[in-house]
């Protein structure tokens, strides 16, 4: 019998017919990486056709409102719509003027999108790297309950899995227990750039050490030091509860779990979520340097850099930093693509791999936990460093 080739799996013709056709809509701000995805996939099903974009487009009344366009048939597609809340270059025409879009905008287009489709589509996936309103995940008094409303509310439409990357508190996932919903960490990409932008890295106890910059982000840090062998630190994020600040309580410091001599003379990965202004981030590697750390790199999923870059040309160059990988997940303006400090790791290739995956009905269990690549990642490069030595 026949075999049809799909991704890096063969499945046998009859089974292939069975799948919904793969149909990819790229939301306003995710065009890039769309075409992207797009590409990679055509590579992977040579026997397929070569262009998975769905033509959409959601275009505005001038009085801001707006309405979701399909531009071709969907009956019968398995759809997967990328979502990126926080792309803030993107902007509309309201009442004359230029209004640049906000999460409550790119979330209502999407809404939009769904509703468009009309219930032909044969699946309905969204991926939305950043889980709109992700921060807003926990309630303490009279406040809304953002982020679980939102995964309500698209399940309620139809969406049959959510998925997303390094959601700021997993357990928002609870808001909708019956339906399909995934958190994936880019840990094999980010050691990948690590590798491939840092010549003389050494990835052993001796030499380097994963720090958290706050006990929150202790369970992502423990990946990365389980799987790479190495040594973790952590700083307690001491904050003020006698006020709020822009709607948070602000933090008075950050405070060093450990001894200076468990950092003195290494290279420093630090890991975290979210990078919005980045103080945190540069206070904390700030006390790193003041520690005696070699070098200190940063890995962060989503970097907004809401306050401009100005403050990381500083600690770049007193060398409180040297490297701070993101994902292109978000948006990043060129100003902030263009600095030495910078490197983005693409994860195209990757979401490519699990759209394909999921639209043929196969497991994902190995994209969403890379230990064995990563492991063999490490061990190519100490072959190669003792090769080269």
């Amino acid at each position: 019998m026949d075999t049809v080739s799909v991704g890096t799996q063969l499945i046998l013709d009859d089974d292939f017919s069975t799948l919904g056709k793969l149909g990819v809509i790229a939301m306003k701000g995710c065009e890039e990486i769309g075409t992207k995805i797009n590409e990679y996939i055509t590579g992977f099903r040579f026997n397929e056709e070569t262009d998975f974009l769905v033509k959409t487009s959601c275009p505005r009344f001038t009085t801001g409102e707006g309405k979701a366009l399909i531009e071709q048939t969907i009956r019968g597609y398995d759809i997967f719509i990328l979502c990126d809340c926080y792309n803030y270059s993107e902007t509309f025409k309201m009442y004359n003027m230029t209004v640049n879009m906000s999460p409550d905008d790119h979330y209502r287009d999407l809404i939009r999108t769904i509703a468009a489709l009309g219930g032909k589509a044969r699946r309905i996936n969204v991926i939305m790297p950043m889980l709109y309103s992700s921060r807003q995940d926990n309630k303490y008094a009279r406040e809304s309950l953002d982020c679980a409303i939102s995964l309500q509310e698209l399940v309620d439409m139809g969406v049959s899995n959510i998925l997303t990357f390094d959601a700021h508190e997993p357990r928002v996932q609870n808001a909708i227990p019956l339906n399909g919903f995934d958190t994936i960490r880019p840990s094999y990409q980010m050691i990948k750039a690590l590798y491939g932008n840092v010549d003389d890295i050494e990835l052993t106890r001796d030499k380097a050490l994963i720090v958290s910059p706050d006990e929150g982000g202790m369970t992502r840090c423990l990946y990365y030091s389980t799987v790479l062998g190495l040594d973790i630190a952590m700083f307690y994020k001491r904050r003020d509860y006698t006020k709020i600040v822009n709607g948070r309580n602000p933090i008075i410091s950050h405070d060093f779990l450990g001894k200076d001599a468990d950092v003195a003379g290494k290279d420093v990965i630090i890991i975290d979520d979210i990078l919005a202004s980045g103080d945190s981030i540069l206070d904390v590697a700030e006390q790193l340097h003041k520690m005696g750390a070699r070098r200190t790199f940063v890995f962060i999923t989503f970097g907004q850099f809401s306050a401009g870059p100005e403050k990381f040309d500083e600690a770049y160059a007193h060398g409180v930093i040297n490297k701070i990988f993101v994902t292109n997940t978000t948006y990043k303006p060129a100003e902030i693509k263009s600095r030495p400090w910078f490197c983005d790791v693409d994860i195209s290739k990757y979401l490519a791999k699990l759209i394909d995956g999921l639209n043929c009905d196969h497991s994902i269990s190995n994209l969403l936990n890379p230990v064995h690549r990563i492991q063999a990642l490490k061990e190519s490069k100490e072959k190669n460093n003792i090769n080269n030595t």
